[in-house]
């Protein structure tokens, strides 16, 4: 029998529950990792968070960020680093997608103006986005479909060797890729759009976790 796919999760006790449990649902077996080691793993999910990344990470002073957690990032980018120089597939979530982006050596947008799909904290609320063409999400949702959002960050700058792969109306950065690693991410919560969560005013989540479980499949030796 094929054992299933081993995903990390650096994260603190506390709010990876709900990752763990949409990747639970679809058949992967998912891991809290607290060591920077790729070693036994098939790929890494790197969550959201109510923590910002330390603006100093990409070299501005604090201009509207909520708060930080300096351990929080330095843990989360050695994992990222570790998966990097294995070339294991990594998938981005939230505050994942924005730290993504800043290993990379790209910045953040510190503070979104308040419009109406960024609300920050429990409210997740749905709004329609545009994919680009050739994106590793067009194939699985189509052109343009609803996402939730919960946020007061968002994609500044890309990262070296990112590029966009879905767009909000409003120019938010909804999900990037790189052009050469497995390496993915997204703005918005798939893990809330699936199983228990499921909603009917946005797309299903489970297809994109999903897609990224497979990718972990194919890749592993």
């Amino acid at each position: 029998m094929e054992r299933p796919v081993r995903i990390a999760i650096p994260t603190v006790k506390g709010i990876a529950e709900k990752y763990v449990a949409a990747l639970t649902l679809l058949g992967a077996e998912p891991v809290l990792l607290h060591e920077a080691t790729a070693e036994g793993f098939d790929g890494l999910l790197v969550p959201g968070s109510a923590a910002d990344v330390d603006p100093s990470r990409y070299g501005q002073e604090p201009v509207g960020n909520k708060n930080t957690n300096p351990a929080l990032d330095a843990h989360q980018l050695a994992v990222v680093d570790a998966f990097v120089r294995a070339e294991k597939p990594i998938f981005g979530i939230c505050r994942g997608h924005q730290l993504l982006n800043v290993y990379f050596g790209g910045s953040l947008v510190q503070d979104l103006p308040r419009a109406a799909h960024h609300i920050f904290g429990e409210v997740y609320l749905a709004h329609g986005a545009a994919a680009t063409e050739g994106s590793f999400l067009a194939p699985l949702y189509g052109a343009r479909f609803s996402i939730n959002s919960s946020h007061h960050q968002a994609v500044d700058k890309s990262g070296k060797g990112l590029r966009v792969a879905l767009t909000a109306d409003d120019g938010t950065v909804e999900a990037q890729q790189h052009e050469s690693l497995p390496v993915w991410s997204v703005q918005w919560h798939p893990e809330l759009m699936c199983g228990a969560y499921s909603r009917s005013d946005t797309v299903d989540g489970a297809v994109v976790l999903r897609w990224f479980i497979e990718q972990c499949r194919e890749r592993r030796t």
